[in-house]
C-alpha cells in the first residue's frame, strides 16, 4: 500500500518576501528606541558610561525600576493621569457617539455640514488658543469641592475639558462614518417594536459600535495619558500634575542618570501598553472596519 502523495507546497512569491522584509524592518525601526530603553534600564549607569549603551551586559537588575518608582512618587502621578484620562475618554466617547448617531441615523438637515464642522475643528492648531484658554479658565468659577483655586484654572477639569473639545471632532467623524455602514433595517425594526430615539441609540446602535468604540478608546486614552502641554499650562500645583511630568523628578540639578530615566520612561508607558493588550481584539477589528465592503 503506497502512502498518499503530499500536496505540493505553495510557492512563495518574491514580492511577498519583499513585503515581509519591509514590514519587519519598519517594525524593528519603531521598536528599537523602546528596546534600547528597556535594555539601558536594566544596566548600571557606570557600566554603560564605560562600555557604551550598545555593549554586551555584565550585570542586569530591576533596581532602577524600584528606584524610579519611589524617587519620583509615581503612584500619585499615576492617579492624577487616570483622573484626567478616564473621565476624558468616557465623556468624549459618549458625546461623540450621541452626536454621530444624530448626524448619521436621524436624517437631520445640514448633517453633512455639521460633520464637516466637527472634522474642521481638528485642523485648528492647539497652541494658538493656549493664551485665550488660560485667561478664560482663570475667570470661570468653580465650587470649592471641584477646585481648590475656586476657578477652573489649576484643576483637573481644565485639562479634561480641553481634551474633550479637541478630540470630540475626530471621534464624531469616525463614529458617524461607521454608523452609516450599519443596516438601516435594524433601526426600522426597532421603531416598529416601539423603540424611542434613546432606545435606538443606547440599546440598538451603540452595542453594534463596540469595535469602533474600543479602537477610539484605545487611541484617546493614549493621547490623553501622554499629554504634557495642557497639564503644564493649566495646572500650577505640583501634586496635581500627571505622570508625564513625573520624569522631571528623576533629573538631578547637576547630573542625570539616563538609565534611571529610561526605567521611569518604561514604567510610564506600561498603562498604555496594558490598555492596548486588553482591547487588542476590538482595536484590530476597529482598524479593519470596512475593509471587505464595496
Amino acid at each position: 500500500m503506497t502512502a498518499p502523495a503530499l500536496p505540493p507546497r505553495p510557492r512563495v512569491r518574491p514580492g511577498r518576501l519583499g513585503l515581509h522584509a519591509f514590514l519587519l524592518t519598519v517594525s524593528l525601526a519603531f521598536l528599537a528606541p523602546l528596546l534600547l530603553a528597556v535594555y539601558a534600564s536594566l544596566r548600571p549607569y557606570e557600566e554603560t558610561a564605560e562600555h557604551g549603551y550598545f555593549s554586551l551586559p555584565r550585570h542586569l537588575s530591576f533596581d532602577y525600576y524600584r528606584q524610579a518608582f519611589s524617587d519620583s512618587g509615581m503612584s500619585r502621578y499615576f492617579a492624577n493621569s487616570l483622573l484626567i484620562a478616564v473621565p476624558g475618554v468616557l465623556i468624549t466617547l459618549f458625546l461623540a457617539s450621541f452626536a454621530a448617531f444624530a448626524l448619521s441615523r436621524l436624517r437631520l438637515r445640514g448633517a453633512t455640514a455639521l460633520l464637516i464642522v466637527f472634522t474642521a475643528g481638528n485642523l485648528l492648531p492647539q497652541q494658538v488658543i493656549v493664551t485665550p484658554l488660560y485667561v478664560l479658565f482663570n475667570r470661570v468659577p468653580l465650587p470649592y469641592w471641584m477646585s481648590d483655586s475656586l476657578t477652573m484654572y489649576d484643576s483637573y477639569w481644565a485639562v479634561i475639558v480641553v481634551h474633550i473639545g479637541f478630540q470630540l471632532g475626530f471621534c464624531v467623524f469616525v463614529l458617524a462614518n461607521y454608523m452609516r455602514t450599519l443596516p438601516m433595517e435594524i433601526l426600522e425594526a426597532a421603531v416598529v417594536d416601539g423603540a424611542g430615539v434613546w432606545t435606538q441609540y443606547w440599546r440598538v446602535t451603540l452595542p453594534l459600535c463596540r469595535p469602533a468604540l474600543a479602537a477610539l478608546g484605545t487611541l484617546q486614552f493614549t493621547w490623553m495619558y501622554n499629554d504634557f502641554l495642557w497639564a503644564l499650562v493649566f495646572i500650577s500645583t505640583g501634586d496635581k500634575l500627571p505622570i508625564t511630568s513625573a520624569l522631571n523628578n528623576l533629573r538631578g540639578q547637576f547630573f542625570t542618570d539616563y538609565n534611571l530615566l529610561a526605567a521611569g520612561s518604561v514604567l510610564v508607558a506600561l498603562p498604555t501598553i496594558l490598555v492596548f493588550l486588553l482591547l487588542q481584539r476590538h482595536f484590530i477589528a476597529g482598524l479593519t472596519l470596512g475593509a471587505g465592503k464595496g
